[in-house]
């Protein structure tokens, strides 16, 4: 019974990240600018990738594989939005406009 639960689980989480990649991948294809393809990458492509690491962790059954999946999930939650951030003001800084739709550019007037 545990097992059916557990895999149930396992294949909504597979589900669910599968969805947010698909959705940062479009997000990569279809948006205007460099700035708004990063954050599409790095909102939706980082939920993601976690959930799809927290089914890894929990089909395995295993409690230090699900800690390291865990811990690897909060890595991702911490870093890439400030990765992101970083990229975004280094690209700003070298010269990278906006896109046409873009209607304010915050980081200019600092």
């Amino acid at each position: 019974m545990i097992d059916y639960i557990v895999a149930a689980i396992t294949a909504l989480l597979l589900i669910v990240g599968a969805l947010f990649a698909l959705a940062a991948a479009i997000g990569l294809v279809r948006l205007p600018d460099l700035y708004t393809r990063m954050h599409s990458a790095s909102k939706a492509g980082t939920v993601g990738s976690g959930l799809l690491l927290l089914a890894a962790g929990l089909y395995s059954q295993d409690p230090a594989i699900l800690a390291r999946a865990i811990a690897g999930f909060i890595f991702f939650l911490l870093t890439a939005p400030v990765s992101a951030h970083l990229l975004a003001r280094a690209s700003h800084r070298s010269g990278y406009d906006l896109g046409a739709l873009s209607v304010r550019d915050d980081i200019r007037d600092r």
